[in-house]
């Protein structure tokens, strides 16, 4: 089934390929220039740091409904091992894991998603092989620091958590940034506190997985039209979940990777930053977020740390 031409409109709209040049495989992240981080390194007045990444274990989110996403796991190799045959000499304790790079807190690469055989600027889809992406991998993104903005949309609605399958407006970003009294200003990476988050610390991943809620594509030029560097959520899905509409399966994926160049992160744990937000009415910070370099990934995992 083809996409719906609103769909193809939309995309016309935001699309960035070329704005950074014919052969940028980054996208929004160029929107971070040293001016930005500088910005971001006044963010910091109190020296507060606050873990966004959920614990890396089987105990993860993913629940088999996306095929080969395991969670993490981690077994030993070694255990107090001599290193030269003799105990009372150096011993060693090493560990493995094996783990789906989407399986806990983590960036999409921009070559995660593709549509009409084509990613990000125009590469081609096949350009991602056995191999791995040879374009847009998430190692092109050598490092993701800049000013957090934590948009708590669940506390704008005057709720612990949004309904599963709320579908979030541009209007209620508008009003989640009202309340933190703050500004999206270009290269800032977006938190979107749901609330779904809560799900998961329950141990329900079924209810945590689906339904979802997240952004719609009534979000696409906002995010577009205030120069955001990346995005993140709370939730394993991203979007809103049952998607909008039939004929257009995780549209806002398409959109945001494909179209924009706009990598978007999930599993984010922002219940305890957006507490401490509240409490002090401060919702910028310092974020790194940086992923790691997996070579030719489709995606990395992440410990974001935001400082206050």
């Amino acid at each position: 089934m083809a996409l719906p031409p609103e769909f193809h409109d939309l995309a016309k709209k935001v699309n960035n390929w070329g704005r950074w040049g014919d052969d940028d495989e980054i996208g929004t992240v160029n929107l971070v220039t040293p001016e930005v981080i500088r910005r971001a390194a006044a963010c910091v007045r109190t020296g507060r740091t606050f873990s966004l990444a959920i614990p890396l274990s089987l105990d993860g989110p993913q629940t088999g409904y996306v095929p080969g996403r395991i969670n993490p796991l981690r077994t030993m190799v070694t255990v107090n091992t001599p290193f030269t045959g003799d105990p009372s000499e150096f011993c060693t304790s090493d560990d493995i894991v094996v783990m789906a790079l989407q399986a806990a807190t983590h960036w999409d690469s921009l070559a995660h998603v593709s549509y009409d055989g084509r990613l990000y600027n125009g590469f081609p889809a096949g350009s991602v092989d056995a191999s791995g992406a040879s374009r847009c991998g998430i190692d092109k993104i050598s490092t993701l620091v800049s000013r957090g903005v934590l948009l708590d949309l669940a506390l704008a609605k005057g709720v612990d958590r949004l309904d599963g399958g709320y579908a979030l407006t541009a209007g209620d970003l508008d009003a989640a940034c009202e309340l933190a009294r703050v500004r999206v200003e270009p290269g800032d990476i977006v938190l979107l506190r749901t609330g779904q988050m809560q799900l998961l610390k329950r141990g329900d991943k079924l209810a945590y997985a689906a339904p979802t809620p997240g952004p719609s594509t009534m979000t696409v030029e906002w995010f577009h039209d205030h120069d955001v560097a990346a995005v993140a959520t709370d939730s394993l899905t991203f979007e809103v979940f049952p998607c909008e509409r039939k004929d257009a399966l995780l549209p806002v994926h398409l959109l945001h990777l494909v179209e924009m160049g706009m990598t978007q992160g999930q599993n984010f744990d922002l219940d305890a930053l957006a507490a401490d937000c509240a409490g002090d009415g401060v919702y910028e910070f310092l974020l790194d977020a940086s992923p790691q370099p997996f070579v030719r990934g489709l995606g990395s995992p992440v410990n974001p740390v935001a400082v206050k």
